[in-house]
């Protein structure tokens, strides 16, 4: 994945009331192993007046999975296919490396299906761009994403699983009304 490839442009307002881009380039935090991976673009509160608060949260932030508690956030991130070759606990050891890389080892809260099993208090939007993922679920999945599909994840215990041969790339808002 070409991380610095992808491109993410904030529009402001000018004193004048004009308005602007205020951010063109990369991604404001980026983690990354291999091709699995997430990229910050924006996050802000949804408080009244703080749309337009020009400041990039992100930049002066630790990387974490959840928005804050009345906050919207916006990331890309990739899925990896699945290595046929990984042994269980190798798996369960990716997974808790991964989840724990952005302060979120407790929202692993069943992973009996999946190590990358996970639940957030958000609502989540979810668009694949490229590639091909299924959403997997404690009953269920949805299977064969294909790119433009969207998910409307509500805060249910999930993972993005990746049964193809390319890395697939999503881009996620997710929604925390505390």
């Amino acid at each position: 994945m070409d991380w610095q490839a992808l491109r993410r442009i904030v529009t402001d307002y000018d004193e004048g009331g004009r308005s602007r881009v205020l951010i063109d380039g990369e991604a404001a935090k980026l983690i990354a192993v291999e091709e699995a991976g997430l990229a910050e673009i924006w996050a802000a509160d949804l408080t009244p007046g703080a749309l337009l608060d020009a400041t990039d949260k992100l930049a002066d932030e630790d990387l974490c999975l959840e928005p804050a508690t009345g906050a919207v956030k916006v990331r890309w991130f990739t899925v990896s296919p699945e290595d046929p070759s990984k042994t269980d606990e190798e798996k369960e050891a990716a997974a808790a490396f991964a989840f724990g890389a952005v302060g979120a080892a407790d929202a692993r809260v069943d992973t009996t299906r999946h190590p990358m099993m996970h639940k957030t208090d958000t609502l989540d939007v979810v668009i694949l761009i490229k590639g091909e993922v299924d959403v997997l679920l404690d009953d269920g999945e949805a299977s064969a994403m294909k790119p433009g599909d969207v998910v409307i994840q509500r805060a249910t215990n999930h993972a993005w699983i990746n049964r193809g041969s390319e890395t697939a790339l999503l881009v996620a808002v997710l929604m925390n009304a505390g």
